[in-house]
């Protein structure tokens, strides 16, 4: 009986471990849509790693969708606007953020430039989350990245509240398919394919890459937001402990809010400039963080504590619980 007994303790602990290396640690994304208007989230997950049960979808005005994402998951949201179908063909696309897929579900695509891009990977290096809204590919819709609870010095809502396109320069403004009123804002980039503006060529190092007057209109309006490939001082941003994470398309006060009126504040505290997803569609492209980045904002390397969520300790006690009763008998 003892070895019986034995036995089943060596299974309960075996089937922990599995637990706990099977991913039962997970984050949640919660997709807001607080415009006065449609807009079409579009997802997609970094190369190797596995995509969410949902690659885009629709949310209509006040609407929310939360996602799942396993342990070490990273990829990018962004929003598509002014989305149609065509009556004939049955296809599917946006003016803004479109993917080319051709339907609502992006299936592997990433959004056609310009368009707001909030990124993230999660448990990266010292088990931290690294996260940013990047610009450096345009702008379409306002937008704020927000971790739910965690801890770390750097770890605070990003993001971009106002309205780019109103202030857009005109050599970069993208209009809607009447011709009239700005839809979106091209990054320097993409409107004039030069190595100046793409940090690419013979600027394609922090030292030789600078801000342009065009990425400063981006930076002066949303000082948390990436601007350029090299804008990492004070747009990229690191949580540990974080279980949900909320994306949030027109945050309050209103979308109205105009490019001079900037609401987030400055922040400076990562220090290691790392290249950043650059140019006109880039929209494959994951975000690269060098290792030192996290010591230097936390003094040693931090790391994430992976408890049982409900999900993992409920199918613990389930599947104990069956080999308990398969063993019953023989004690």
């Amino acid at each position: 009986m003892a070895q019986r007994t034995t036995l089943f303790v060596n299974l309960f602990v075996l089937l922990t471990i599995q637990l706990f290396i099977s991913g039962v640690v997970s984050t949640s994304f919660t997709i807001l849509n607080n415009c006065d208007y449609t807009v079409w989230p579009g997802i997609l997950s970094n190369a190797g790693v596995s995509p969410l049960p949902t690659t885009g979808f629709v949310l209509q005005k006040g609407e929310s969708k939360t996602l799942t994402a396993p342990t070490s998951w990273g990829g990018r949201f962004w929003g598509r606007t002014h989305c149609t179908q065509d009556s004939t063909t049955g296809k599917f696309s946006c003016v803004t953020g479109d993917c080319g897929s051709g339907k609502v579900e992006c299936a592997g695509s990433g959004a056609t430039p310009p368009a707001t891009l909030a990124e993230i990977t999660l448990d990266g290096h010292g088990g931290l989350d690294f996260y940013d809204v990047s610009l450096v590919d345009g702008y379409n819709i306002p937008m704020m990245f927000t971790p739910q609870g965690g801890t770390g010095q750097n770890c605070t809502n990003t993001g971009c509240r106002a309205d780019l396109n109103d202030a857009c320069p005109s050599e970069l403004k993208v209009t809607g398919v009447d011709g009239g009123a700005g839809v979106a804002c091209r990054s320097a980039c993409e409107a004039f394919r030069e190595p100046q503006y793409c940090c690419s060529g013979a600027y394609g190092t922090p030292d030789t890459c600078k801000p342009s007057s065009y990425s400063e209109i981006f930076k002066n309006a949303c000082p948390r937001a990436y601007s350029y490939a090299y804008d990492d001082k004070s747009s990229t941003f690191t949580c540990a402990s974080v279980n949900s994470y909320t994306i949030t398309f027109c945050p309050s006060p209103t979308t109205s809010q105009k490019a001079s009126q900037p609401q987030e504040g400055q922040n400076t505290e990562n220090a290691n400039p790392s290249p950043h997803s650059a140019g006109a569609g880039s929209g494959t492209g994951t975000m690269i963080y060098e290792g030192a980045l996290d010591e230097e904002i936390n003094g040693s390397p931090s790391t994430r504590p992976h408890v049982l969520g409900f999900q993992g300790l409920a199918g613990l006690i389930s599947v104990t619980l069956a080999i308990w009763q398969l063993w019953k008998p023989f004690f």
